[in-house]
């Protein structure tokens, strides 16, 4: 049976001493000679030796296994990402060189105590969303080999989908992150653009271009990203994220939808049920759909491959296509020479062009807090993809095309399998699409969304729950501050606007600890509460009722100047034992004022007063 090399499971045995580093690789590599042996899926261009695989082991012998977070865990590398002294080909034989240095993510997992165990095979230069374009073989899906397992990160996410590895890297340009994952069971992550660096990775199109992660869960994949990420000075596109502001994954949250003419599926019957599945599991989990207009989406993916962006590929190998254009796969020599016809007022028309759409999407990004789309709309047998190479590939990249292009961040995740059809028992798979910096939002859905509809991760027999939970927090600062209001400023009462106008979203209501009194303080309008703690010998404390907002901390400081005396802010108690910043009262001032507490909350006093 395959392992679970989920990271939970993983570091659970190394911190019970079950498992080293060193035994760990020494049957991964058995098991991947045995993988190779009873079924070849062309996974791999160069895996590491087993004394290669020790000696990155044996740095990790010795220490604690907690003090680095990803102690021992075994990851692919897509080749056209460096692993120091190990070809990178790009799925060009006549292209590779051999790296001095590994590429700057790569470095920063190895130091986060992670292992390499090879470079795995892609489309070409990364160019294709169907994983055949590439001479070391059509890379085949890890559930039915018959059918495509997504490109150009093929190899990639077959290598975790077959347990042979915890994590992979992949880059996504044009969806080569999300659609392999979806036909592969798996969670793909695209990152906000420049979040993850890409120096030491061979460009596709370099503006647009991110490194994706291929993981088990979406706690494992906030896992990795959380070590990877962070500018680098070797690559001017990579940048600081912003505060992702709300975390709306953890809470409730609108949710956009294509509308129902938008949606096309190319025949396939179980894609359509799937997707209208997985949106009732979205609404169970608090969602609110909201339809969206995906004519303006639709346009900006057209731009990828019909605008000045495929000289951009040129652009990136421009010197090695020109010297050996014979080098190139077919296809990815035709995709790729095509750009070389584009003139400079072809880019500056598609860029007015995209800026012109862009406007209409920030339009619609206003009413919701994500949007979901299928992954993929279908997929393809391999023979068929080999028949029929440019518009098959084109139908994959239906949902994913637009994404980069629109500098947002994506998680695919997996939500059932195919019931009907030829492509019946293989995955499908659902994109949570969000702005530029929501990575961790994304992915606390995605973690919720994906314990609920799928049984198995991978092609593996483990469950996604027994290793899921919620993604950590910590390294992605949401740049948010809660506040507990208890007056005037509760939902729909007279000053509530002084939060809504900045921004604030309702995180839920809430009793305080039983240590306070609640008093009606004198003049208005508007009438305040004021909320002082008892003294720790004071029996005649009461639980209050209190709504606990969350605003962007930029807006907190003219929140708070606004504030009158008797009141301020402090730290509130809260029933469950945490506390939260909020509202509270000046003793001297409640000498004179009306004692509430019995009455539990403002909101049952201005019921008993009218």
């Amino acid at each position: 049976m395959r392992p679970d090399l989920s990271l939970p499971a993983l570091r659970t045995r190394y911190l019970s001493g079950e498992l080293t580093p060193t035994r760990l690789v020494t049957e991964l590599h058995a098991r991947i000679d045995a993988e190779e042996l009873a079924l070849p899926r062309n996974v791999w261009i160069h895996r590491l030796g087993l004394d290669a695989l020790k000696r990155y082991a044996s740095a990790l012998e010795g220490r604690d296994p907690a003090t680095l977070p990803l102690y021992g865990i075994p990851f692919a590398i897509k080749d056209n990402i460096d692993l120091a002294g190990v070809p990178t080909t790009a799925a060009c034989p006549a292209f590779a060189y051999t790296p001095q240095r590994s590429a700057t993510v790569v470095q920063r997992l190895i130091d986060a105590g992670a292992i390499p165990v090879g470079k795995t095979n892609l489309d070409q230069f990364a160019t294709g969303l169907v994983g055949v374009r590439s001479p070391y073989g059509a890379c085949r899906n890890s559930i039915d080999p018959a059918f495509v397992s997504g490109g150009s990160s093929s190899g990639s996410a077959v290598s975790v989908a077959l347990g042979l590895a915890s994590f992979s890297l992949g880059t996504d340009t044009a969806g080569s992150g999300r659609v392999p994952a979806a036909f592969n069971n798996l969670i793909g992550l695209k990152p906000s653009l420049g979040r993850i660096p890409t120096t030491g990775v061979v460009p596709a199109c370099r503006t647009l271009d991110a490194v994706s992660v291929f993981a088990l869960t979406a706690a494992d994949a906030a896992t990795v990203l959380a070590s990877a990420q962070g500018p680098d000075a070797q690559d001017a596109y990579s940048r600081t994220m912003l505060p992702h502001g709300r975390n709306f994954g953890a809470t409730s949250f609108r949710f956009g939808v294509p509308r129902p003419q938008d949606l096309v599926f190319y025949g396939n019957d179980s894609g359509t049920a799937q997707f209208a599945q997985a949106i009732q599991h979205l609404r169970a989990l608090g969602g609110v759909p909201i339809e969206i207009d995906l004519t303006s989406f639709r346009d900006v993916a057209r731009l990828l491959y019909e605008g000045p962006w495929v000289a951009e590929r040129y652009a990136a190998i421009r010197a090695f296509i020109e010297a050996q254009p014979e080098a190139l796969h077919p296809v990815t020599r035709a995709i790729t020479e095509a750009g070389a016809r584009l003139t400079a007022a072809d880019t500056f028309s598609a860029l007015y062009r995209l800026k012109e759409l862009q406007q209409t999407f920030l339009a619609a990004w206003g009413d919701i807090d994500c949007l979901v789309v299928p992954t993929a709309p279908t997929i393809h047998t391999i023979a068929a993809v080999e028949a029929d190479p440019i518009a098959l590939n084109s139908q994959l990249g239906h949902y994913t095309n637009f994404v980069n292009l629109l500098d947002l961040s994506a998680v695919a995740v997996p939500v059932g399998f195919a019931d009907q059809g030829p492509a019946r028992g293989l995955p499908h798979g659902v994109t949570l699409i969000g702005r530029c910096g929501a990575d961790l939002p994304l992915l606390t859905l995605a973690s919720r969304l994906h314990a609920r509809t799928v049984a198995t991760v991978g092609a593996t027999p483990h469950a996604p729950h027994l290793s899921a939970g919620a993604p950590d927090a910590r390294g992605f600062p949401s740049g948010q501050v809660q506040v507990a209001v208890c007056g005037a400023h509760l939902s729909g009462l007279p000053l509530n606007w002084q939060l809504t106008q900045r921004g604030a979203m309702l995180v839920r209501a809430v009793r305080s600890a039983p240590v306070y009194r609640l008093y009606a303080l004198p003049g208005g309008p508007p009438f305040r509460p004021g909320m002082v703690r008892v003294d720790a010998n004071d029996t005649g404390g009461g639980a209050i009722e209190l709504e606990v907002w969350e605003l962007p901390a930029s807006e907190f400081g003219s929140f708070v100047a606004g504030i009158p005396a008797p009141l301020g802010i402090g730290t509130v108690l809260l029933e469950d034992g945490t506390s939260v910043q909020g509202f509270v009262c000046e003793s001297h001032a409640v000498r004179d004022a009306k004692d509430i507490t019995a009455l539990g909350g403002w909101r049952a006093h201005l019921s008993a007063s009218s």
